[in-house]
């Protein structure tokens, strides 16, 4: 055992076993040790009840429980709350909780959450890019923020879906990510179905079968943006790395099962990627792909040259990938007025021009 006290957040069940095992005790404490984490959301050994207390008192000594701490809470008009959490070394990430009601009006939460302090992809529409990248979560720190959201709800609310499409790039951050899916998804977790989560890549193409393989019937988005590898360069810079071809042709390859779809997410840029003619190119490219495109008119933000379509071109550019035989939707903006929707995302602290930024987001 380490002289320095381990932290259980992020653990996931075998490594729980394995450090009960160092302090001699049975394979099922580490097994309640992992339902007290994760499904009750504990913070304290104490209530731990069907520990016994001489082992809950060893455990206070060798090992520490980490919550993290609400730095600052944001509310919007349409229900949205945006949480932005202090990290034990002073680092702070957002996530974001997204009211939806299903067909029969029933309220069910959705909890976006961050893989990294900052990105390192440099998207150009995109806010927490302009932080640069300043490094990456542990998974007790993914998961955390999902424990700390859960934390939050009225009796009787759940979080009903997670999606890592928060600050970061999640197969940037690939082993934490992979763990905290597998912690969010386990059975004994009481987090969320794996077919209720989705994680968001940028298109790290050499990553996707790997991904698919360690956490099958979880939901893979895959961020397009263009339909041509000009438009999506400029956009998008992994692109100059793998480029739409390579991209969609690994994306054809993934074992994604029968009854799951690949979702492309693809922001519309005013006069940059939203044409009649982008549409049609678009349809061409996922041509025989079993898919479905989740259109995302841009959200501003201060500072970029960047300008939102509105809402007839948006709905004219999903007409023709229906047309087409694309399955396409468009996303409504939820949180915009906080900076809180799709590429909103980022520590004030750490952009520069954050005066501007405050006076949209005054926190």
């Amino acid at each position: 055992m380490s002289a320095r006290p381990v932290g259980l957040l992020g653990m996931d069940e075998e490594e729980l076993v394995s450090l009960c095992g160092e302090m001699g005790e049975p394979p099922y404490r580490g097994r309640q040790i992992f339902s007290w984490l994760y499904a009750h959301g504990v913070s304290k050994f104490s209530q731990m009840t069907n520990i016994p207390k001489g082992f809950r008192a060893k455990l206070g000594e060798a090992a520490r429980l980490e919550a993290l701490e609400l730095d600052r809470e944001s509310k919007s008009t349409d229900g949205t709350e945006k949480y932005l959490w202090r990290l034990r070394d002073g680092a702070r990430v957002e996530s974001v909780r997204i009211p939806m009601r299903n067909v029969s009006g029933v309220m069910r939460w959705s909890l976006c959450v961050s893989t990294q302090v900052g990105c390192a992809m440099g998207c150009a529409f995109c806010l927490t890019a302009k932080m640069g990248f300043v490094r990456q979560l542990t998974a007790g720190e993914i998961v955390g923020q999902f424990l700390a959201a859960r934390d939050l709800l009225a009796p009787g609310e759940r979080l009903h879906n997670v999606v890592f499409m928060g600050m970061g790039e999640p197969l940037d951050n690939f082993d934490a990510t992979v763990k905290a899916v597998k912690i969010l998804t386990h059975p004994q977790a009481n987090g969320v179905s794996p077919r209720r989560l989705t994680v968001s890549t940028v298109g790290v193409a050499s990553r996707l079968k790997r991904f698919v393989s360690a956490v099958p019937g979880v939901g893979l988005a895959v961020s397009l943006h263009a339909a041509d590898d000009e438009t999506r360069g400029k956009l998008v810079p992994v692109n100059r790395k793998w480029n739409l071809r390579a991209l969609l042709d690994e994306c054809r390859e993934l074992p994604m099962g029968e009854r799951r779809r690949i979702t492309f997410e693809y922001v519309m840029l005013r006069g940059v990627n939203d044409t009649k003619t982008d549409a049609k190119k678009l349809s061409r490219l996922l041509e025989g792909l079993k898919c479905k495109v989740n259109l995302i008119p841009w959200n501003p933000f201060p500072g970029t040259p960047f300008e939102r379509p509105d809402d007839g071109r948006v709905e004219e550019f999903r007409r023709i990938l229906l047309a087409a035989g694309v399955v396409a939707t468009t996303r409504t903006p939820k949180g915009s007025d906080i900076l809180a929707a799709c590429g909103q995302l980022a520590d004030a602290g750490r952009l520069s021009g954050r005066n501007a930024l405050k006076q949209l987001n005054p926190l």
